[in-house]
């Protein structure tokens, strides 16, 4: 009798375990810190892992770069990306050191536009998003000025009204001409805006 008992649970154990087996879902957990990324994936699936994580890593490195990637055109990269490899139902867990579900990005100032508030070569940590107010210092592709680090000074619907903090004025004769150097000031439409600073 407890021989028969002991078979019953063991045939229930593995039961439940199998059943367990089909309930886990593939899954992907990215880590980014503002430079660097870290990238795991979870599958019983036979996928060659090594191989698909370093791809979400360099698409990682691509999206930090690129201005027009949120966090949900990120994941849908990352799905698209796994599917290639045959993983069709993933589930995509971002994290960073700035929280769930955001993607920090570390950059460089280039310039004096922004002093006294950013130094020339200063590193700035960028949160992605479109999400801006008025005051916030934003990171901008302009038309005019190309990348640019300014403060937000207006909003007005889709256009972005930028500043330098900078409003000294100097002047400086090139070839005989005298021109007035100031800092900029400039629109953009929020889908230049590349994302907020929220470290420096």
């Amino acid at each position: 009798m407890a021989k028969k008992i002991i078979l019953a649970l063991i045939f229930l154990i593995l039961i439940a375990l199998f059943g367990m087996l089909f309930l886990i879902n593939d899954s992907v957990d990215v880590y980014i810190d503002g430079e660097n990324v870290s990238v795991e994936t979870h599958t019983l699936s036979d996928v060659d892992t090594k191989s698909l994580n370093e791809d979400l890593c360099d698409y990682t490195i691509n999206v930090m770069n690129d201005t027009t990637t949120d966090i949900t055109s990120y994941k849908t990269g990352i799905k698209d990306i796994c599917a290639h490899y045959g993983l069709d139902d993933v589930e995509i867990n971002v994290d960073s050191s700035i929280g769930s579900d955001q993607i920090p990005v570390i950059m460089y100032v280039d310039g004096t536009s922004m002093l006294p508030t950013l130094q020339d070569g200063q590193a700035v940590l960028v949160n992605k998003s479109h999400d801006i107010h008025v005051g916030d210092i934003v990171v901008a592709e302009s038309d005019e000025y190309g990348g640019i680090i300014k403060r937000v000074d207006d909003i007005n619907g889709n256009n972005v009204h930028l500043v330098s903090d900078n409003k000294e004025v100097s002047y400086e004769r090139i070839n005989g001409v005298l021109y007035e150097i100031k800092g900029i000031t400039t629109w953009v439409d929020i889908s230049d805006i590349n994302g907020v600073v929220i470290g420096y």
